[in-house]
């Protein structure tokens, strides 16, 4: 292979919902590029992008596929990102390293769901895209149909550079009013004829050419003068006006395809090569390059997937991670197609390759010259909305469980790996449970671990309504020094303004404060200690220890052994003694006295509530809306927005286990979601009673 130059690369990712034939157009890109000489299918189990295990079993992306096409001088790098929300980590892992998209359209389904997020996804972070209609040679393909909902979708951003002439299962050709040609297909393996555009299409394609020229002539005040003084524009500068107003994501030019029979793919191509923007990297200057996926194949062992983002990537380069220092030697670098490696001598600023071996080169890692300190952040990944607890079926697999886990997480950085000091589980965080059941095949059938999973324990809190006062006496004598130590506190809730005046034994008491400690909670929330004891009936010394032991107790509230938060703890008398005061005496009695008081002051359990927003075509609303209520959400805001519905509510955490699994049930996998933590509210009293009854019961078992 040859080395291209920056301004001869294009990096694209491919995008578009499950069964929008991404992994097949892909396979004709690689044809007509002279990777593959011979087109595979998914239904074979043969293409280069979908060639894991896992892949070919479900028929279906699982992970983003790197590849390239050498096309008329330019190299176009593409990745192949799939299409299920399950997975979507992978098309994060491209926007960080692409410069536009290919948004692939299934003709038989027109703009779903999935369609819907990745155009919001490409906006949020400014990536120009074509569009593929895709499978206009299905039986149920509707040209008219699409169009509605592709201009409901884009509006006016969108410009129509073809159409096809006879979509459906006899499709074999559409008309180009970019170049005013009929292109017409011969056999199912992309040769083509030019030939004139039929006459009962001349007019449609002279109004349609039209508009075109008048869309790439709206980017460029040059271009605008010229069509309003001569009426056209030239093929050459209608490319040039659309490239601006593709590259400023203010146009989505449309163009047909039948990737299974290879049509439509070069004529695309020659557009990426003449409009999509060339990476913005630097030639010159010091080598450094971006690790945007990592992953362990059989015979090579570790694999980094990186673009080159300034100078150039050769053999027997050294460089560092500027984060941690860390050096690594590249023994060889390579071009890469799924599983087709290519040895090459270097590769330049913005071209994509990989390298094996290295010692750190996990995802979203900067390696750059010694010294240079160049870096270039991380992958903002989506936040996860799907969690369950996790452990092996045998315990001595505890540690090969936790290395496996790990190495998965480090191939997909959307699987999130943690264990919960508080809940004593194992956590495993994802997309979704298609998601979590492809990491338990991996532990069963490459690891060979067999595991558990089920349903988290949720993560409550526990809190105080209501002002109540305790005291204990910690007195211990075995014969040598003894043990002593007591403690009066007030516990009220840590909200609104402070106020030192209560009713203690049925008087009302003025307490003066002579010193405070105020905590903010790692867990949450705070604890607001007063020292308000008066005469020296308790040193002063001793006041770190009983802060220690309400510390102590709040870690395992005395409800359901929940953290607890938000509460003021006034210390306002107690009694030492001379020899026997210690601080163990006053951790134990501080604690104790907490937890009485604890209990006599309105004790609540105070649970996590996340905001949901679920979008829906409008045919599935009522039953999501339903669903949501079932869970105790509370529905907030409801809209629409291009076809679809938009659900808001606040529901508990602890009535989303599932969720994803459930709501594809309902909308027959057409809608998606996302869920962030928004706060702790109480529980009603019902869900405590019960909760307080496992927890007893719990705790006899124990």
């Amino acid at each position: 292979m040859k080395e291209y130059a920056t301004k001869d690369i294009r990096n694209v990712v491919l995008l578009g919902s499950t069964k929008s034939g991404k992994t097949t157009l892909a396979e004709a890109m690689l044809y007509e590029g002279k990777v593959i000489d011979r087109r595979g299918t998914v239904e074979d189990k043969n293409t280069v992008s979908d060639n894991d295990e896992l892949e070919k079993l479900n028929q279906r992306s699982i992970y983003a596929t790197p590849l390239y096409a050498e096309f008329m001088d330019t190299k176009i790098n593409f990745i192949d990102a799939p299409g299920a929300d399950d997975f979507v980590g992978g098309a994060y892992a491209a926007f960080k390293v692409c410069e536009s998209g290919v948004l692939v359209i299934n003709a038989q389904q027109g703009v779903e769901v999935g369609t819907e997020n990745f155009i919001r996804r490409a906006e949020d972070h400014k990536l120009p895209l074509v569009i593929v209609i895709n499978q206009l040679d299905s039986e149920k393909a509707d040209w008219d149909l699409l169009q509605g909902s592709i201009k409901e979708a884009l509006g006016g951003k969108v410009v129509y550079t073809q159409f096809p002439t006879n979509p459906g299962t006899s499709f074999d050709g559409y008309v180009d009013v970019l170049a005013m040609k009929y292109y017409h297909f011969k056999d199912g393996n992309g040769a083509r004829e030019e030939l004139e555009i039929p006459a009962e299409f001349a007019d449609r394609a002279e109004e349609m050419r039209n508009e075109l020229i008048e869309k790439a002539a709206e980017f460029d005040d040059a271009l605008m003068e010229k069509f309003f003084e001569e009426g056209t524009l030239t093929e050459e500068e209608i490319y040039q006006g659309l490239s601006q107003g593709v590259r400023n994501c203010e146009l989505y030019p449309i163009f047909c395809a039948s990737a299974k029979k290879n049509i439509g793919t070069k004529r695309m191509l020659e557009f990426i090569k003449n409009v999509a923007p060339a990476p913005a990297c630097k030639p010159d200057g010091p080598a450094s390059l971006f690790i945007y996926k990592n992953d362990t194949e059989q015979h090579l062992g570790e694999v980094s997937f990186f673009k080159v983002m300034s100078g150039s990537v050769t053999a027997g380069l050294d460089l560092e991670d500027p984060a941690t220092g860390n050096k690594e030697r590249f023994s060889a670098v390579y071009a890469v197609a799924g599983n087709k490696k290519e040895t090459v001598n270097s590769l330049r600023a913005g071209d994509f390759g990989c390298v094996v071996k290295l010692k750190n080169g996990k995802s979203s890692v900067t390696l750059s010259a010694p010294g240079s300190g160049i870096s270039y952040g991380k992958i903002e990944y989506p936040s996860p909305k799907y969690r369950c607890a996790i452990k092996a079926k045998v315990q001595q697999d505890d540690q090969k469980l936790g290395d496996a886990l790990k190495k998965i997480s480090s191939q997909d950085p959307t699987v999130i790996v943690e264990y919960s000091k508080e809940l004593r589980q194992t956590i495993l965080n994802g997309n979704g449970e298609q998601q979590i059941n492809i990491v338990k095949w991996r532990l069963n059938n490459e690891f060979g671990i067999e595991v558990e999973l089920f349903a988290p324990k949720v993560p409550y809190r526990e809190t105080i309504t209501k002002v109540a006062c305790a005291q204990y006496r910690h007195k211990k004598q075995s014969g040598g020094a003894g043990q002593f130590g007591e403690v009066h506190l007030l516990v009220c809730p840590a909200e609104g303004e402070l106020n030192t005046k209560f009713k203690i034994d049925g008087k009302d008491t003025q307490l003066n404060i002579k010193s405070q400690d105020i905590t903010d909670l790692e867990w949450g929330g705070k604890l607001e200690f007063y020292n308000c004891v008066v005469g020296g009936a308790i040193d002063l010394g001793f006041m770190p220890a009983i802060l220690k032991g309400i510390k102590e107790r709040m870690v395992e509230g005395p409800l359901t052994g929940s953290y607890a938060r938000d509460i003021r703890v006034f210390v306002y008398d107690g009694k030492m003694h001379p020899v026997d005061s210690k601080e163990i005496a006053f951790i134990i009695a501080g604690r104790n006295a907490f937890k009485e008081a604890f209990r006599n002051a309105g004790p609540k359990i105070l649970e996590p509530i996340y905001n949901v927003e679920v979008m829906t075509p409008s045919e599935y609303q009522g039953a999501v809306m339903s669903d949501l209520q079932n869970r105790r959400g509370m529905l907030g805001d409801m809209g629409a927005d291009k076809g679809f519905a938009i659900l808001k509510a606040r529901v508990p955490l602890a009535e989303l286990y599932r969720y994803s699994t459930t709501l594809s049930s309902l909308t027959a996998g057409s809608a998606t979601f996302n869920m962030e933590f928004a706060d702790y509210q109480p529980v009603p009293g019902d869900v405590q009673s019960k909760l307080l009854a496992e927890y007893a019961a719990q705790d006899t078992e124990d």
